[in-house]
């Protein structure tokens, strides 16, 4: 076995492992961070290998979480809802993503970011999505007489599908048309002369990072039971971002590096945020603050993030003692 595959392996276990030893307090942080990682993935495929910026991830997320909470609420199986849930995100961004992908760079940030608005919006105004309050009494997952019946149920569940999100990846990247999405994003004009349909790749690459995230929404409503429109706030979007940065766009451990570090350095500053004597607007303007210094940190010291980074210089000692 080689030295990458004792890692995967070592931490394969470590994932299986934690539910066990965790508290119901870092359980939470758990589920959350893993649903943040498989939402980060979609983010690095899209910018990393397509060269498609989206602030409007967190779209998708919602689109996910009300698909299988509206479902269950109808009497769907659980398992039938989670399953749509990225299906009915996927064709979303097919939808939404045929005249948004003819834009470029900035234009298309803004245009995403104004999706996730719209969405929310109307979210908020919809009498079947509950309006503002919200969709509540969500039914807990279950697969026949099985139900999830606590946080380390649904943290299997979740590193599950981030298996899966990370597994598809991979493969899309290794594939004929990972390569096409390379020379895709390095540039558009030269992969169309060289008879790559542009159009439909990007198109595709989006519905499935689209999916990553409705997969994601789909476990988060019902590992919280109760969804809103505050619960998908454009925040959320520009922290998958910040993940992916920071991780390393264009590799699938970066994306799940970035999700680890950007959800612990979260649930810090809220610590610090809601300490007594903290103004009631600390966690918003910590939050921004943060992640702007964070992002200005890894583009300066470590421009291809922290996954690619720390890779490189493992790969410069064992070059420095093969020369030697």
């Amino acid at each position: 076995m080689t030295a990458r595959t004792w890692i995967v392996a070592g931490l394969a276990g470590l994932t299986l492992a934690l539910p066990a030893v965790l508290d119901d307090s870092a359980l939470a942080v758990y589920v959350l961070l893993g649903l943040a990682a498989m939402v980060t993935v979609g983010v690095s495929l899209l910018m990393g290998y397509a060269g498609q910026v989206s602030l409007g991830q967190g779209a998708f997320y919602a689109v996910g979480a009300y698909t299988a909470a509206l479902l269950a609420l109808n009497g769907v199986p659980p398992l039938v809802g989670l399953l749509a849930a990225p299906v009915v995100a996927a064709l979303a961004a097919l939808v939404i993503g045929t005249p948004l992908l003819r834009l470029r760079g900035h234009h298309l940030a803004f245009a995403t970011l104004a999706t996730q608005l719209i969405l929310l919006s109307l979210a908020g105004q919809l009498e079947f999505t509950g309006g503002d309050i919200g969709l509540q009494g969500i039914p807990q997952f279950g697969v026949g007489s099985f139900e999830a019946g606590g946080a380390s149920v649904y943290a299997y569940l979740t590193w599950a599908g981030l298996a899966l999100v990370m597994l598809v990846t991979h493969n899309v990247i290794a594939s004929r048309p990972g390569r096409a999405l390379r020379a895709l994003a390095t540039s558009e004009i030269a992969a169309a002369s060289a008879g790559i349909p542009v159009g439909r790749y990007k198109l595709v690459v989006f519905a499935l990072s689209a999916a990553f995230a409705g997969l994601a929404g789909g476990i988060y409503c019902f590992y919280t039971g109760y969804v809103a429109p505050g619960s998908f706030p454009v925040l959320l979007s520009i922290q998958y971002i910040v993940m992916a940065v920071v991780g390393g766009l264009g590799t699938i451990w970066g994306a799940v590096a970035g999700a680890a570090a950007i959800t612990l350095l979260v649930q810090g500053l809220d610590r610090l945020a809601t300490l007594p004597g903290m103004p009631a607007y600390a966690p918003g303007v910590l939050s921004y603050a943060v992640y702007a210094l964070v992002l200005i940190v890894v583009v300066l010291f470590l421009p291809r993030g922290l996954v690619p980074a720390v890779s490189g210089r493992l790969t410069g000692k064992r070059t420095k003692r093969a020369d030697r």
